[in-house]
């Protein structure tokens, strides 16, 4: 189960795995105590609302006197490149040597080069990605002392991809298509979609939020029913959300059903480990035990793309749960959707006692 990287790709070669992320986005990253998730709108733990660059400001003001010093991130706030699918491309890189491409657009500001640098260093190829005169999306993420994260976005003034701007050229040649469920990107989405399945290109879609399934659960089921999705991540909570009003909401339940639109799908259950589902085969991957969580952001981002790795080197539906379990777990260690140089190498040992473990079994 050891990581076999893919040889350098030529400049001009497509990418295996190509990521929509319309916005750039810059997060900033810190642990607070309570009190300051206490005085900001919205659930606890998800990433709505949006907030205005005011209130960012005001944010990242607050963060400040509310900092949780932490002996292994000695920064108290992390700024880095950020965006659910920039994290799961970027892992799927850096951590196993596949090729991979992001399609967006950045602003011409000190955000926006902040990305692109961060993007270029980690081996992206950035020739999908755009830049605009405007703004790069920002968001606060706010890691409580058990490593729960809270974000909030700023990415109403950002820069984006418009749906009229992508073009077969985007797709050609790749794989697999990442995506994140977002209503306000609802059209590009479906016109990604489109671009990709014509181009042969297989779907992956994450469903980001339980307050995202919640309030827009409808354009979500017409998402699902269209066929088009072949791999969907839900977490515990998104799941529920799924199929809430319903009789049996359980996750076993929310795999089911994702199993009968995608053909796969898999529901990370956090420290339980994950279930998944390919055709009538279904399996249940614990969770690594080591993997003492300091922050939550990208556990889910980074589970994609140990998954997705296991299906582009043809392993089995346990393999890749275990392979993402493995990837996941290396996130959480330190803080940000970033993994450090040392749990990437953390990782790699946890993938081989498993290999080991399962050789034995």
């Amino acid at each position: 189960m050891g990581a076999e990287y893919e040889s350098a790709p030529t400049p001009h070669e497509a990418p295996l795995v190509v990521g929509l992320q319309p916005s750039a986005l810059i997060d900033h990253v810190a642990r607070v105590d309570w009190s300051l998730l206490d005085q900001i709108p919205g659930d606890r733990g998800g990433s709505i609302p949006q907030v205005a660059f005011e209130e960012l400001e005001h944010i990242l003001k607050e963060v400040k006197t509310h900092i949780l010093s932490s002996p292994n991130d000695p920064s108290p706030v992390r700024t880095i490149a950020g965006g659910s699918v920039a994290n799961t491309i970027r892992g799927l890189s850096v951590g196993f040597g596949i090729n991979c491409g992001i399609i967006g657009a950045h602003g011409d500001d000190e955000q926006g080069r902040l990305f692109v640098n961060n993007m270029s260093f980690n081996g992206i190829n950035l020739s999908r990605l755009r830049m605009k005169k405007g703004p790069t999306g920002q968001c606060v993420c706010l890691v409580d002392a058990v490593g729960n994260r809270t974000m909030r976005p700023c990415l109403s003034s950002a820069v984006r991809i418009q749906p009229t701007e992508l073009t077969r050229e985007d797709f050609k040649g790749s794989k697999w298509l990442v995506l994140r469920y977002a209503i306000f990107n609802l059209e590009i989405i479906h016109n990604a979609i489109r671009i990709a399945k014509q181009e042969g290109v297989c779907v992956s879609l994450d469903l980001a939020s339980f307050e995202m399934v919640r309030n827009f659960r409808l354009p979500l089921l017409e998402l699902l029913n269209s066929g088009d999705i072949d791999l969907c991540f839900a977490n515990e909570d998104e799941a529920t959300e799924l199929l809430r009003g319903q009789q049996n909401a359980d996750p076993e339940a929310a795999l089911d059903f994702l199993g009968n639109h995608c053909q796969w799908a898999v529901v990370t259950l956090g420290s339980n480990g994950c279930i998944a589902k390919h055709g009538k085969e279904v399996v249940r991957v614990a969770a690594v035990r080591e993997a003492k969580a300091t922050d939550a952001t990208g556990a889910g981002d980074l589970f994609a793309s140990g998954f997705l790795y296991g299906l582009v080197k043809g392993l089995s539906l346990e393999e890749c749960c275990r392979v993402g379990s493995c990837s996941g777990g290396a996130v959480v260690r330190s803080l940000g959707g970033e993994v450090t140089p040392d749990n990437w190498k953390w990782m790699y040992k946890q993938m081989q006692y498993n290999k080991a473990a399962s050789l034995c079994s």
